[in-house]
C-alpha cells in the first residue's frame, strides 16, 4: 500500500504484515543456531583454526570490494581476516558437492498410498558397475551416438541409465562406459564463474 500526502513530498510506503507470519513459530532458526554453535564448539576442540563473522561484517567485506553474493564469496569474505583485496576470484569456479546417498532402504517403489509399484529393488552392481559411479559413455553407434558424462543407475542386461547435465538418458550398453569416479554418497560438479558487478554510472 502506498500513500502520498500532499504537496511535493516523497510517497509514503506501508507495508502490511501478515499476523499469521508474524507469530509463526521461530523453531526452525532456534535449530540452526544450536547446531552452529555446537558445530564450532566442537571444531575448537579438536585445535582447528576457526574463525566466525558475523551475516554483517560479510556483507561490508564483499561490498567493499564489488563482489557479487553467492554462496562461496559469502564464504571467502567471512571474518576480520578478510584481506584487503581478495585476487582472481572472477576466474574462480566452485567444486559443488552434494549428498546424495548411495542407495535407498526402500525394496521396492510404493504408490503414494503406500502400495507397492512395480518390481523389488534389484543388484546394485553389475559388470563392475554400481549405482552412483561417475562415468564417461562414448556411445559410436545407434540412437545414443555420442559422449556422455554422469551418474549412473545400472541395470542387471547390461543397459545403464545415465544421468547427465540435461536429463536422463536410458539404453546405454556396458561396453562404452568407462568409470571415472567410484560412488561414496555424493555428487560433484564445477559451478559457474561469479558474475561481475554491474559497471558504475
Amino acid at each position: 500500500m502506498c500513500c502520498r500526502s500532499g504537496g511535493t513530498h516523497a510517497p509514503i510506503v506501508v507495508r502490511r504484515v501478515c499476523r499469521s507470519k508474524a507469530k509463526a513459530p521461530l523453531r526452525d532458526a532456534a535449530v540452526v543456531n544450536s547446531t552452529r554453535w555446537a558445530l564450532y564448539e566442537r571444531l575448537t576442540a579438536l585445535g582447528l583454526p576457526v574463525e566466525v563473522g558475523s551475516g554483517g561484517r560479510t556483507k561490508y567485506n564483499r561490498s567493499k570490494q564489488d563482489i557479487p553474493k553467492t554462496h562461496w564469496t559469502d564464504a571467502a569474505c567471512v571474518g576480520a581476516s578478510t584481506p584487503e583485496e581478495l585476487r582472481n576470484w572472477q576466474r574462480v569456479r566452485p567444486l559443488l558437492i552434494t549428498a546424495t546417498g548411495r542407495q535407498c532402504r526402500r525394496m521396492c517403489n510404493v504408490d503414494r498410498r503406500g502400495f507397492p509399484r512395480g518390481k523389488p529393488k534389484g543388484p546394485s552392481r553389475s559388470q563392475g558397475f554400481r549405482t552412483g559411479d561417475m562415468v564417461r559413455a562414448v556411445v559410436t553407434k545407434g540412437r545414443h551416438m555420442g559422449t556422455y558424462i554422469g551418474r549412473v543407475a545400472i541395470k542387471s542386461d547390461g543397459y545403464f541409465k545415465l544421468t547427465i547435465r540435461s536429463g536422463v538418458v536410458e539404453g546405454i550398453h556396458v561396453r562404452y562406459c568407462r568409470a571415472l569416479h567410484r560412488g561414496d554418497g555424493y555428487g560433484y560438479a564445477l559451478g559457474r564463474l561469479a558474475a561481475l558487478p554491474p559497471p558504475q554510472i
